[in-house]
């Protein structure tokens, strides 16, 4: 979805020869894998960090566009809204100082991304769900000034039939409202996760990364509250699954397969068989002609954007042109504060690393309906969620992390070569985390239940205590 398109009006014909190129580029994919034509590079990793523009009296500031011109950088792009940018990283070989280097970089575009944005009169937030955000601004007035999303909202609701999007969240409090466009989706901003896999560990890595969902969303959690009310510990969850409210049968608003899903199964034998089911199931939503030559996949790659997989595959190409495979973690909330995000990246790629080398059958240990449920109960409730693990047995996702996940991680960044320092700094800091049980969706919570319930203050308080960069677990109320 990163790439610009030329038009927002499409015919039957559109549609049909988007499909004929999707098909032969899905071919073309398909022989790929059989060759193994892929990078053996392993465990590149990166991350996407989308973040808000926030005004003096603490609400959305549709600037995106004044902010990019005053800061010109590759790494800095527009969201859906116009109160969303994002922030990219420079892909690392995991191991030596690399997170120490991904915490130094980000750390230093946040830097300049504050700065630039302070001498606009603005703040910069980054939150799963910003508590002063308010239905009446989630409008197309406030939509990026981009083709592909003006063309996105337009083919999501012509396949709603013009019918609105509920949203219907019951959580600690209940929330249910319409919306007749994809707005309701800029509400949502992410830490996403990359992992650039080796072929023949791409099907068990993402795996690993689909059954990790849980325990990840639980121990980053950052998203209680929208529109003023409580619901789930990441409502950014529920959120974003029914701001794309979509079938992935023509037709069907209802249908069995979602745009924004857990998915649909683990895979069985590659990672092919997901791009299959982009073709075969998924309608075309973006149908444009793309003038690159077959092999860069252009049309595959932009399909495969218009559908949000928690745990999504993605194809790209090394410098030298080699095609690479890599699995996008999308279940992680933007924020609570710099040092947070790396150390939920170091826990994501420890995990993976020790899981997917040392566990084998992970898909029989822990049917894909049960992986789901974790997930779905660990959005819910947190590190309160009660979960099934891989040993068979009921665990407190609490327990479960000072007893296994904990020492996993280590063990994975330390099989990784990471360095001692970088790991004791990151994994102490979710540590400390799971024994406070200080989320930033339990700190907003807390906030709330001691202060009552003034989202302006809260968010003044957030933002303070974000700039200051101590970890969540040490904020005080």
């Amino acid at each position: 979805m990163g790439q610009e398109i030329s038009g927002s009006r499409f015919k039957k014909h559109d549609f049909e020869a988007f499909r004929r190129r999707l098909k032969a580029e899905t071919d073309l994919l398909g022989r790929w894998f059989a060759e193994q034509r892929f990078s053996a590079r392993h465990g590149s990793v990166g991350f996407e960090l989308e973040a808000w523009l926030v005004d003096a009296a603490a609400q959305p500031a549709p600037e995106n566009v004044r902010f990019l011109q005053q800061l010109p950088d590759a790494l800095v792009t527009p969201e859906l809204s116009l109160f969303n940018v994002e922030l990219n990283s420079t892909p690392l070989a995991l191991g030596g100082n690399a997170l120490g280097a991904m915490h130094q970089e980000l750390s230093a575009n946040w830097l300049r991304c504050r700065e630039t944005a302070s001498a606009m009169g603005l703040r910069l937030a980054m939150i799963g769900i910003l508590p002063t955000v308010r239905d009446e601004v989630l409008t197309l007035a406030n939509m990026s000034l981009l083709t592909r999303y003006k063309a996105l909202n337009e083919q999501v609701m012509r396949l709603r039939g013009g019918r609105a999007l509920i949203l219907e969240i019951q959580g600690r409090e209940h929330l249910r409202t319409e919306h007749h466009d994809v707005m309701l989706e800029a509400a949502t901003t992410s830490f996403q996760l990359h992992f650039q896999v080796a072929q023949e560990k791409a099907a068990r890595y993402f795996n690993v990364a689909t059954i990790l969902s849980a325990p990840m969303v639980a121990a980053s959690a950052n998203s209680p509250l929208l529109f003023g009310r409580r619901l789930w510990q990441e409502s950014r969850i529920p959120l974003f699954e029914q701001a794309v409210d979509i079938g992935g049968i023509e037709g069907a608003a209802s249908g069995p397969l979602k745009r924004v899903t857990f998915g649909s199964g683990y895979v069985r034998e590659s990672m092919f068989e997901l791009f299959q089911e982009n073709l075969e199931h998924y309608p075309m939503l973006l149908p444009v002609e793309l003038a690159e030559r077959p092999e860069a996949l252009s049309h595959l790659r932009l399909q495969n954007g218009t559908i949000w997989r928690w745990n999504r595959p993605l194809v790209g190409f090394d410098k030298d042109g080699t095609p690479h495979l890599r699995i996008e973690h999308r279940v992680v909330p933007a924020g609570p504060s710099v040092i947070d995000s790396i150390a939920n990246a170091a826990l994501f790629f420890g995990l993976m690393t020790t899981i997917a080398e040392q566990e084998r059958g992970v898909e029989v240990k822990l049917d894909f309906a049960r992986a789901r449920d974790n997930f779905y109960n660990a959005a819910k409730h947190s590190l309160d969620a009660p979960i099934m693990w891989l040993d068979g047995k009921n665990w407190r996702l609490q327990e479960l992390f000072r007893r296994h996940l904990l020492p996993m991680a280590r063990e994975g960044l330390e099989e990784s070569g990471c360095t001692a320092g970088d790991i004791d700094l990151y994994l102490g800091i979710i540590e400390e985390r799971i024994r406070t049980g200080r989320t930033g969706a339990a700190w907003q919570g807390n906030y709330i239940e001691q202060t009552g319930s003034d989202m302006v203050e809260l968010v003044e308080r957030y933002l303070e205590l974000q700039d200051s960069g101590m970890p969540v677990h040490e904020w005080p109320i």
